[in-house]
């Protein structure tokens, strides 16, 4: 008999605290021992997470209006510029945006970790003036208690796998990826595998817009498909096979957690932002269930070779996260330390985290209000000749 459950009973059995909460690591062995069937008539949510680095974030602020009041132009906070072509006290301070003066190894991220962690922040700003908005310069300080909204709204997010990176050349390259060692010295990841939120819901049946999410240690929301989402990418055993799905998300940064949300500087390259998210995936029927038990060693990611300077890098080959997680792989016969840039040991904590909220009835789930696309291509940018 096919089980099927709604997101309603499911939050009804939340909020008398009788959910059954596994996370995305429980479930593997559960299932193995239950059976699909008799498990999907007992298991309520499985809980997912990740932690790592997600370059395509940012936060929004609202600094409220000055005596005489500004029309903000250009915005530095710590001496990171901001972007203000908004309203006249809004600004948008992304994460891998670096300080004007002092070098690469501060930027936006960490401003915002900054911000999260109950730190001041210099603000200052200048402005062309106006007759409603006569004040030219300012400098003051803000964090937030004096500011109005500050809200992470990140545009990519949770990526659906990724590439393992490794690099054949002669020079050590210093990449997004991390610092690549000549002759393949080494190879660095980036994904939670078994436990990583889109890895476990591939299809996106559960994940939409407007689902309630983990968000750097509080709520979250998803609002829309992540910049370069795309579907058309290899599966094996059901999964992509590389860099697929991914999501927009944003959750005010009041209530986030330091712990969750950490500035990273990767040498000779620059910024981006530590975030950590968890997804509740509710059991709404045995093919739900059955992809929660995704296993690392099911899951497989293609090598690049990042010494080769092009977007159609051909993967030198596939391997599965058991072997990355084991400490090295084979690459043309040679064994190369691998390492990553997202931590498993996070990602087990966020999905314990967000299993605690949800026994406790602190977390109910919500619906999706619109799917995401099914099938959708990522364009590239190609250089034309401009007319004039």
């Amino acid at each position: 008999m096919l089980v099927t459950k709604s997101y309603e009973e499911i939050n009804s059995k939340i909020e008398k605290g009788e959910a059954v909460v596994l996370t995305a690591e429980e479930v593997i062995h559960v299932v193995e021992e239950m059976g699909v069937e008799k498990a999907a008539k007992e298991i309520d949510v499985v809980t997912t997470g990740t932690f790592g680095a997600m370059c395509s974030s940012g936060a929004f602020i609202n600094f409220g209006h000055s005596e005489p009041p500004i029309k903000m132009q250009k915005v530095w906070l710590n001496d990171v510029p901001a972007y203000t072509g908004l309203a006249a006290v809004d600004a948008y301070i992304g994460a891998t945006e670096v300080r004007e003066y002092g070098g690469i190894s501060y930027g936006g991220a960490h401003v915002i970790e900054d911000l999260v962690a109950g730190k001041d922040v210099a603000l200052r700003a200048k402005a062309y003036g106006t007759d409603c908005y006569p004040l030219k310069d300012i400098q003051t300080s803000i964090n937030l208690t004096n500011v109005n909204q500050a809200y992470l709204y990140n545009p990519r997010n949770m990526y659906q796998n990724y590439a393992v990176a490794t690099n054949s050349s002669e020079k050590t390259l210093h990449t997004y990826m991390g610092k690549l060692l000549p002759r393949n010295g080494n190879a660095t990841y980036c994904s939670a595998g078994q436990l990583s939120p889109l890895l476990n819901d591939p299809q996106l049946r559960t994940i939409g817009l407007g689902t309630k999410i983990f968000l750097g240690g509080g709520v979250g929301y998803v609002t829309w498909e992540g910049t370069q989402y795309k579907t058309n990418v290899k599966t094996v055993n059901d999964v992509p096979a590389g860099a697929a799905r991914c999501l927009a998300v944003s959750g005010d940064l009041r209530g986030m957690d330091p712990e969750f949300v950490k500035a990273l500087y990767f040498p000779q390259y620059g910024t981006s932002l530590g975030l950590g998210i968890g997804v509740p995936i509710p059991i709404l029927d045995e093919q739900v269930l059955k992809a929660t038990c995704i296993r690392d060693d099911q899951i497989f990611a293609p090598v690049l070779d990042y010494a080769e300077q092009s977007r159609a890098r051909k993967p030198v080959k596939l391997v599965n996260y058991q072997e990355l997680r084991s400490g090295a792989i084979d690459i043309n016969g040679k064994e190369v330390r691998t390492s990553g840039l997202s931590s498993y040991s996070k990602a087990r904590t966020i999905a314990g985290k967000l299993k605690s909220w949800i026994e406790k009835g602190e977390f109910g789930l919500t619906k999706p209000v619109a799917c995401f696309p099914a099938e959708q291509v990522q364009k590239t940018l190609e250089i034309r000749e401009v007319k004039k």
